[in-house]
C-alpha cells in the first residue's frame, strides 16, 4: 500500500500556514514514513489563494528540510511555458536528490486562463488536448540528455556528449519548443508526474504518460472496476499494469479516525486502489491522529512498510527508474 498526504498550502487551522509550520509538517510525514506530499497550489483568482508560497518554490525549500518523503508540487499547464515547467522540475529534482513530483491537473481551473492572456480561456475539448501535448513536451525534455551525457571537461572544452543528447524540436497544435533543457538529467531519470482532476476522457492520456494517478472516492465496487478498467487501458498503451500507481483520495476528518484503517485494508484488498491519498482538513491536528492511531494499525497488518525502500520518490512507489527499486 503506499500513501500520500495532500496539503493545501493556503489555509489550515483557520490561518495562512508559516514556512515554519510547512516544514514541521514535511518533517512529521517524513517520520511517519509517507510515499510523498502533495503540495496543492490555488488558483490565482480564487478566495484561497492567500498562501504567501507558490508550490513548485516551497518544494525547494521543504527539500533542504528534509531527506526521504517525495515532494509533489501542483503546477497549472495554463500558467507555465512547458520548457520553463520542464526545467524547473529538473531542477527540483536535483536540489531533492531524486524525490520531486509534479502534479498536472486536469480540470481547468475558471478564469484562470484570464490571467495569463488568455481572457477567453479554453474549450473542454481544447484543454484537453493542449494538456497532452504539454505533459508530452515536458516528458520529452526530461529525456533529453542520457545519463552521462554531460561531461563539464574544461580542459577539451566539451560541455556535453552530441551523441547523448536528443533534440526534441517539437512543433504541435499548441507549442513549438526546440529544446533541450540546459539542466542535467534527473537523479530518478524523470521526476514523477501525477496526474489528477481526471474525467472519463483524461484516462487513456493517464494510461500513456502517468506515474500515478489521483482519483476521487466512490463505493467499493465501483472503485474496483475503474481500477481494473484503468490497468487495462495502461496495458493497452504497451506498459506494465503496474507502472501507474493509481491513489483513491481519502478525505480524513475527526470522525473518520475510527475504524479507517479496517476501511483501508477492504478496499486494498479489493484491488480498488494501489494506496490512498489522504487529504487533509483544515484541523491540522487530525493528521496527528492518523500517524499515533491508524498508521501503527495499518504496519501491524502487514499493509504498509516500516521504512522507505531508497532515497529516491521513484523507488518508495516501486516505479522503474532511479536506480533503486
Amino acid at each position: 500500500m503506499y500513501l500520500a498526504v495532500s496539503l493545501d498550502i493556503a489555509l489550515a487551522n483557520g490561518q495562512a500556514l508559516t514556512f515554519s509550520d510547512l516544514a514541521g509538517f514535511a518533517r512529521q510525514a517524513e517520520a511517519a514514513g509517507l510515499d510523498m506530499i502533495v503540495l496543492d497550489d490555488s488558483a490565482p483568482h480564487s478566495a484561497a489563494s492567500s498562501s504567501p508560497f507558490e508550490a513548485t518554490t516551497l518544494v525547494a525549500a521543504l527539500a533542504t528540510m528534509t531527506e526521504k518523503i517525495g515532494l509533489v508540487a501542483t503546477a497549472s499547464t495554463v500558467a507555465h511555458q512547458p520548457y520553463n515547467l520542464a526545467r524547473r522540475f529538473a531542477s527540483l529534482d536535483i536540489i531533492s536528490h531524486g524525490r520531486a513530483g509534479w502534479n498536472a491537473t486536469m480540470a481547468q481551473a475558471p478564469r484562470e486562463a484570464a490571467n495569463f492572456s488568455r481572457p477567453d480561456g479554453f474549450s473542454a475539448e481544447d484543454f484537453r488536448r493542449r494538456s497532452e501535448e504539454y505533459i508530452g513536451i515536458v516528458q520529452g525534455l526530461w529525456q533529453g540528455w542520457d545519463a552521462d551525457a554531460l561531461l563539464f571537461d574544461r580542459d577539451s572544452g566539451r560541455f556535453h556528449d552530441p551523441e547523448k543528447m536528443h533534440l526534441l524540436d517539437h512543433k504541435g497544435e499548441f507549442f513549438s519548443v526546440r529544446g533541450p533543457l540546459n539542466v542535467a538529467r534527473s537523479p530518478q531519470d524523470t521526476p514523477v508526474l501525477v496526474l489528477s482532476g481526471l474525467t472519463e476522457g483524461d484516462l487513456d492520456i493517464a494510461a500513456r504518460t502517468a506515474d500515478v494517478i489521483l482519483l476521487d472516492e466512490r463505493p467499493a465496487a465501483e472503485n474496483k472496476a475503474r481500477h481494473d478498467d484503468f490497468k487495462r487501458r495502461v496495458s493497452a498503451c504497451g506498459r506494465e499494469p503496474d507502472a501507474v500507481k493509481v491513489l483513491t483520495d481519502i478525505s480524513l476528518t475527526a470522525d473518520s479516525i475510527s475504524g479507517l484503517a479496517g476501511r483501508l485494508e477492504e478496499e486494498f484488498r479489493l484491488r480498488g486502489c494501489d494506496g490512498f491519498n489522504i487529504r487533509l482538513p483544515a484541523q491540522l491536528s487530525v493528521f496527528d491522529d492518523f500517524i499515533d492511531r491508524v498508521l501503527p494499525e495499518l504496519r501491524r497488518r502487514g499493509l504498509f512498510r516500516e521504512r522507505y525502500r531508497g532515497t529516491t520518490l521513484r523507488s518508495h512507489l516501486g516505479l522503474a527508474g532511479g536506480g533503486e527499486q
